[in-house]
């Protein structure tokens, strides 16, 4: 069965963002920001609350070092960099998370350290050798493309296993990637989202913005609950998904 996953605890101070405690009821795993993009230890230590007291599976969700920017903007690090702050950021929400008597189970890069990683093997090596030589096994969660053998190929050289996930509002491109933000039809309404949900549920399948269908058979499923109506619509995914 298709887990849910989103992207929690990135408020910062007095800068609140998404409404966590409102989405941890329904999703399975918690994408929690470690303080480059989003996060600050207070806030950490709420969501890893949120996440133990409603039984929820809790990875951590590095990125660059960019506040200003959210993670968002690419940045030159060499591999040695990228190794060491994806260590740095990991091992700290790790720490925290033993204090609430949590494991944690996996990494889900954030923003523009996801979009590299998943278009530049430069970047996604140094990712893969953080998490192998971390103290203890974890997962890499990355998007279920049509390169998902070469990336479990790839992990299998460094003895770590894959989750692979898709995005329940995103339209597609022909090349199995997402359409850009800047492209119309980017982000799709409630009904279209509802009905990709349900095809990749069925058939795990999603259809390109040219008509395409393309197979995808992810693990997990990306939902945003930033607003009312975002928490609404995770729980009708949650009902297609355990119907």
């Amino acid at each position: 069965m298709l887990m849910l996953n989103c992207d929690l605890g990135e408020s910062y101070g007095s800068w609140e963002m998404g409404r966590d405690a409102d989405v941890m009821p329904y999703i399975d795993q918690a994408n929690i920001a470690c303080g480059y993009h989003g996060g600050d230890p207070l806030v950490i230590e709420q969501t890893l609350k949120l996440a133990r007291d409603n039984g929820v599976m809790v990875g951590a969700h590095p990125a660059y070092p960019d506040l200003v920017g959210f993670g968002r903007r690419s940045m030159q690090c060499s591999q040695a960099e990228i190794k060491a702050l994806i260590h740095y950021q990991v091992a700290a929400l790790e720490g925290m998370a033993k204090i609430q008597g949590l494991e944690l189970a996996y990494v889900k890069p954030h923003g523009a350290l996801y979009n590299d990683m998943m278009k530049n093997e430069h970047v996604r090596r140094p990712i893969l050798r953080a998490i192998a030589d971390f103290h203890k096994p974890v997962r890499l969660m990355l998007q279920a493309t049509p390169e998902a053998e070469q990336h479990r190929r790839e992990a299998a050289e460094y003895g770590i296993e894959l989750w692979f996930e898709a995005f329940a509002d995103r339209c597609y491109d022909d090349d199995g990637k997402l359409l850009a933000r800047s492209k119309p039809g980017a982000v799709h309404p409630r009904d279209k989202m509802l009905g990709q949900v349900e095809q990749i549920c069925h058939k795990g399948t999603v259809t390109t913005v040219s008509g395409h269908r393309i197979e995808l058979h992810p693990d997990t499923l990306c939902v945003h609950g930033d607003n009312e109506e975002g928490i609404a619509a995770i729980r009708d995914i949650r009902a297609i998904i355990h119907a």
